[in-house]
Parts: structure tokens; sequence; C-alpha cells
């Protein structure tokens, strides 16, 4: 029997050529119920969404020339959480599955190999998981809105779609740009990751920007520039320092109305040099807002995708053997694809459930791992009245996490901190 195969989105390229023993790019959703999870009912849940979201099952496969994702062999399999948030998806678990399905009491968390989806596409996701499931456990009646779907449904082409290739413009932005600062710090042995939770009232976080005349996520990362810029301080004199710039991924849906649950995405980076003097924290905020606002634009943004877009059509790069492509991107990772940021902040915004399901998701989270070369992130999702600000590291110092939420506390942000930490 054929089975279905999906050529990977421009996006999703670079994944399996950077991925290394001891790191893959990807991140986690999760929601916690009301009640314990029954382990057998979000079992058929999950199984009633193969034919659905067909894109989410699948493994990943080794061509000649490219790497491509081909419909599963293996089903998805409830598992029990273990150990702590991403722990390393090999090669080898990638050839079975590029999704996880977990489970820990009332926790339900669903962990995406980033070749399949980003962080919208990864939340729908989950968001239909826990619909299904409150169906078969409670017999509830939710409706299909937002991003609900019915699962007795065929999945449109639209959902299916490289929406990069549909954008992209006649001409390549530049990808020049210069070196940013680099957190650093003790790597921890066996890949632990520390994950510290800072909870906020969502009203105060956005009573804060406003008071500032920002959103939110540049607000955010004005505090997270400012910390950054304060650890710098203490390693070397400001002639010598590096400019501080925070990766801020954006949501090209919004900006061209695309439909496509795979990855659809690109980042900017947004920040200050601070050779050039000191900056107040409002400097900061205005600094990290125009410059979101004059780069998340849909000319910037068609610029850098065609940045990605054209090098796929090279005949030279085309015909190439995959070993060569591997080398050819890690090479091009290793130059630019990270050295613009210090660290993410990826925030996926307030998401709302139908009204059905609210009683019985207390809340949700995103979590995206530490990046290749630098060992901090951060991910931020609004759910119920509560903000969720997960700060990830591969290394013993807590520094940052302790100067970014204590500044919180310092402006009037109330933080309620969870970790994992030994």
């Amino acid at each position: 029997m054929s089975k279905n195969w999906y050529r990977l989105d421009t996006a999703a390229l670079i994944f399996p050529a950077i991925t290394r023993l001891d790191w893959a790019n990807a991140f986690r959703v999760s929601a916690t119920l009301s009640e314990p999870v029954d382990r057998e009912i979000l079992q058929q849940a999950l199984n009633d969404l193969r034919p659905r979201f067909p894109s989410y099952f699948v493994a990943l496969r080794k061509g000649a020339f490219w790497y491509y994702l081909e419909e599963s062999r293996n089903p998805v399999l409830v598992r029990e959480d273990y150990a702590y948030p991403l722990t390393f998806m090999g090669r080898r678990e990638l050839r079975q599955n590029c999704l996880r399905v977990l489970v820990y009491k009332n926790r339900i968390a669903a962990e995406f190999f980033h070749a399949l989806t980003d962080g919208r596409g990864g939340i729908l996701f989950l968001s239909n998981l826990l619909a299904r499931y409150l169906e078969l456990k409670y017999g509830l009646a939710i409706p299909r809105e937002g991003m609900i779907r019915d699962p007795g449904e065929k999945p449109s082409p639209e959902e299916l779609e490289d929406s990069f290739l549909k954008n992209a413009a006649p001409v390549a932005a530049s990808r020049a740009e210069e070196t940013s600062y680099r957190l650093h710090g003790t790597r921890e042995a066996g890949g632990f990751r520390h994950l510290t939770c800072g909870v906020i009232p969502t009203s105060a976080l956005l009573d804060k920007a406003h008071e500032y005349k920002v959103s939110a996520t540049a607000f955010l990362a004005a505090v997270m520039a400012e910390s950054i810029i304060g650890i710098q301080d203490t390693e070397k004199p400001r002639s010598r320092q590096r400019p501080v710039k925070i990766t801020i991924p954006v949501d090209l849906r919004r900006l061209y109305g695309s439909r496509t649950l795979r990855n659809f995405s690109l980042v900017l980076n947004i920040g200050a040099d601070p050779r050039y003097g000191d900056y107040s924290l409002g400097e900061l905020c205005k600094t990290m807002y125009h410059q979101l606002c004059a780069q998340a634009t849909p000319q910037n943004m068609a610029g850098m995708i065609a940045a990605n877009v054209q090098p796929q059509e090279l005949t030279l790069l085309r015909l190439a053997p995959l070993g060569l492509k591997n080398l050819v991107m890690d090479g091009v990772y290793r130059r630019s694809g990270e050295k613009g940021g210090c660290l993410n902040i990826s925030n996926l915004g307030r998401i709302e459930l139908p009204a059905p399901m609210e009683p019985y998701v207390r809340r949700m989270e995103f979590i995206i791992g530490p990046q290749r070369s630098y060992p901090n992130n951060c991910s931020v999702l609004s759910y119920g009245g509560s903000t969720y600000i997960n700060m990830i590291r591969n290394i013993r110092e807590s520094e940052l996490e302790r100067r970014f939420f204590s500044r919180l506390v310092e402006l009037g942000i109330p933080v309620d901190i969870e970790t994992n930490r030994r």
C-alpha cells in the first residue's frame, strides 16, 4: 500500500541538516486539565485525529537529494511524561514518529520536531486533541469555531501547502547582520534542561506594556534586553561589548492570510547596542517596538522569505547529493542562523478555546528548547487570564531568569515562580 509523503516546507529543510547527537529543534505545547487524564480515551482521541491531520503523523525519511516526511507506519502512542521537557529527539525516534504525546497526572503535552510545524500549528493540533478527548470523555458538544476543526472532514490543500513558496518576493533580502552578544555558562551533563515558569496576570502585563505604549511582546523583549545588557556589563567594558538582540518569531499567516498547518513563520532580531550609551527601559521599549513594526511588514518579510526560497531553486544545489547539501546548510546556519540574536522570545499570544471546553482546561503552556549554539530560550502563552513565561536553559547558571523576573516584580507585575530545578 502506498503511503502519503510530504516535501519539507522551506523553513523545515534546515532542521534535519543541523540536528546533532545532543540537539534537535523541538518544542512542546501542553494543557493541564481539571481532572486526571484517562490515557485510553486520550489514545482514542489521538487515533481519531490522524485522518484529519495527516501531516503530523509522519516519520522523517532520507532520500538521495532531500529529506522528506512520510506517513508513519507506526501509531503515535500516548506515553507517560518523564524526566524533563523536550528530552532529546534522536534520528532513530524521528524515523518512527516526529510527534510525541505525553501524559502526567492532569497534564497532556505534545512535543513536535520543528520540521512538522511551528508553534501556531502545534497549539492548533493540541486544541483539537483536547476537544476530541473532552467529547469522548464527557459527551460535550464542542462547536467547530476558532482553531477547532471537524475531525470527520478531509484536510484542505491549503492546510498542507508550503506557504513560503507562494509569498516570496522577486528579490531576496540580505542575510548580513552583526553578531549579537552570546550568553554562556556551564553546560549541564546528560542534556538536562532547567525550566523556570513565571506565571503573571495577563492584565498586569498588558497594563504595563500599554503604559510604555508598546505591545506585550515588545515590552518583554525590552525587559529581557535590559537584563542581558546587565549581564554583559559584569563581563567586559562597554567599548568591547556586542549588540544585544532578541529573536522574535513572526507568524506569517496573519500577514498573508495563509491557512497552512505547516511551518509559516520567520524570525526578526531586534535590540540595542550598549556601546552607544545607556538605555532606560522606556527607550528600550520604543526601540524594540518600532523595530518590530518596521520589519514585520508583508514587503519586508517577502524579501526574507525569498532569501530562503531562492537557494532551493539553484540547479547545482537541487542536484547535489544530500550529504553535500547537509554540509552547505550546516555551514550557512553556523554563519548566519543564530548569530543575530541572544535568545528567542516566542509569544503565541492569548489562546481561546470554545466555551464548553474552558471549565475542563485549567492551564496551557508553550516551551521551546535551547537553540544549538546558545543556552537560553523563552516562550510565552496566555490563557484564562494568566500569562505563562517559560525560560529554559541547558546551563547551570540562573542569572538571566533571576534578573528578568526580578525586574518584572520591580515594575509592579506579580510573578509566581515554578521550577523543575534539582
